[in-house]
């Protein structure tokens, strides 16, 4: 019998799966998209995250594809420009999720886990006494689903989790972004560093990535636009003081791409017999940079909880040790994250934030640490 069933094959899904081969446990991984796929995402990896994969072993196996991120510029209304570093020559990096979750997969497939693309899961199996045992899933070569069960299942299927959803773990608030987002070539003015264009209710994204491409995202809580997602993108960069010029030997190379809404509330980290980890256990907004890092990280420690209830019994329970142990790494820094949220929604916010970043840079730069959890 299959020890984990992890569900989603994304950074969480594999890191989590690799970290439970690697310690013996049988698992498998079921993934509905097929690799390499193409996804919406700031493509960067902060200090923080660079350290999860450091953990995990992988880092070497990710940095060959990537670009070292040494800080982020952040600007503001009326001409407010600041620069930070990441401190003590600390760097993220940058590539596309295309090539991270492929390298990923990989990754855990040579550990061992058995890696299953093109496998859609449409919902949790249950037991009598309301305790998951499984998945229930759609392959190309069955008509029916198929019942997979496992002692222990992990959901890690994103935002919109087939699992986390179903059970009501989790759901999506009332204060939604939403992103639209392509690749450019050929923009100019591009540095070691992240950019962070922040405006009334809105930011402006833009990536270095290897071979000079750039990945600029416009992220938004306004609900109009989206009928036209181009029109929508090339509007924010228009609008943005000192962007358009820099955009003007530019080529798009990608699609145009939504992705929405940006967040989740999970207020528990799983039920009985399951367990949450990566955007299905909850997701704030990327505009810090740092998804990736709750993504390892909580795939850290879901692994390590799943581990710990194989060795002890205890599957039922498990779900409330993750949960206790994700409010303390991740607490602050979610507290963190919803202020800056919070902050950006409103255009006097902004203004404010702008005239404090204009008397007090070092302040700015401070929070820039903090964001890149390098501080």
């Amino acid at each position: 019998m299959i020890d984990v069933l992890v569900v989603g094959g994304g950074p969480a899904g594999s890191l989590a799966a690799l970290s439970l081969a690697r310690a013996g446990a049988r698992v498998m991984v079921l993934e509905r998209s097929r690799f390499p796929r193409h996804k919406l995402c700031g493509d960067t990896i902060n200090p923080g995250a660079v350290r999860e994969l450091e953990i995990a072993g992988v880092a070497g196996c990710v940095r060959p594809h990537a670009i070292d991120i040494t800080g982020m510029r952040v600007t503001g209304v009326h001409g407010v420009a600041v620069d930070g570093r990441y401190p003590d020559d600390r760097a993220g990096l940058a590539l596309s999720r295309e090539r991270l979750d492929a390298v990923l997969a990989d990754c855990a497939r040579a550990a061992g886990a058995r890696v299953e693309f093109g496998a859609r899961v449409i919902g949790p199996l249950v037991d009598e006494r309301g305790g998951v045992i499984g998945a229930s899933v759609m392959c190309a070569s069955k008509r029916e689903p198929v019942s997979v069960r496992a002692r222990l299942t992990i959901a890690a299927d994103g935002r919109r989790s087939s699992i986390a959803m179903r059970l009501g773990l989790a759901r999506h608030p009332q204060r939604r972004r939403w992103a639209v987002g392509a690749y450019f070539e050929d923009v100019d003015g591009l540095a070691d560093a992240g950019e962070m264009h922040v405006r009334g209710g809105a930011y402006l994204g833009i990536a270095p990535l290897p071979g000079g491409v750039a990945n600029v995202c416009f992220v938004t809580s306004r609900r109009s636009g989206w009928r036209d997602p181009e029109g929508q993108l090339l509007n924010a960069i228009e609008s943005t003081p000192g962007i358009w010029e820099r955009f003007a030997r530019a080529r798009r190379v990608s699609a145009v791409s939504v992705l929405g809404p940006l967040a989740v509330d999970a207020p528990v980290a799983g039920a009985p017999g399951l367990l949450l980890a990566g955007d299905a256990a909850g997701f704030i907004d990327p505009m810090t940079g740092d998804g990736l890092r709750f993504a390892f990280a909580g795939a850290r420690l879901a692994a390590d909880t799943a581990l710990h209830a194989l060795v002890d019994g205890n599957l039922v329970t498990a779900w409330q040790q993750l949960t206790r142990r994700r409010r303390d790494l991740f607490a602050q820094k979610w507290r963190f994250n919803r202020t800056l949220a919070a902050l950006v929604d409103h255009p006097a916010g902004v203004g404010l934030a702008s005239a404090g970043a204009r008397v007090a840079p070092g302040l700015v730069r401070r929070l820039i640490a903090l964001a890149g959890d390098a501080a």
